[in-house]
């Protein structure tokens, strides 16, 4: 695995990849960090894209990432990223949405589940989900760094 870490407004992230795909965009200062495995090549090249996206989403520039992304996951959780990818930039939806939209036998605690194992940050909109109450719930990167993606974003809530 190849991987570089870079600065951001929401502090430290860590870019793996085989060198084709992006497979981890972790933020290192949330609870849910992603260690460097002790056979990881530390390399920058692959990653150019990724950061120059970042860099202009978090400059207001850039409302949707083109990555070859390959997260790894259950046929479940490949199924609930799908759907958080479709959350339009600047809305929000709620765990019970995102159940409704994934269809049976999805509820809102098993999207959840698989929203807090996105191992792709940022780019997979995972910030986006929030409380059916219009409440900043369970990021795993920390509420203050969710609440600063949705601010830049402009997000409201939206419960279709």
């Amino acid at each position: 695995m190849l991987y570089t870490t870079f600065d951001s407004p929401i502090g430290q992230l860590l870019a793996a990849g085989d060198g084709g795909a992006l497979e981890v965009l972790s933020m290192q200062g949330g609870r849910t960090k992603t260690a460097i495995g002790p056979d990881w090549q530390e390399d920058p090249d692959p990653f150019v894209d990724v950061i120059e996206q970042l860099a202009a989403y978090f400059a207001g520039e850039r409302r949707e990432f083109d990555l070859p992304l390959a997260a790894a996951g259950s046929p479940f959780q490949q199924q609930v990223w799908r759907e958080l990818r479709q959350i339009p930039y600047g809305e929000t939806i709620s765990y019970g949405e995102l159940a409704r939209r994934v269809g049976p036998p999805a509820t809102p605690r098993n999207v959840g589940w698989a929203n807090g194992r996105n191992p792709i940050a940022v780019i997979v909109p995972c910030h986006r989900v929030i409380g059916a109450d219009g409440s900043l719930t369970g990021y795993g990167g920390g509420l203050d760094r969710k609440r600063l993606l949705l601010e830049l974003e402009g997000g409201v809530l939206s419960l279709a």
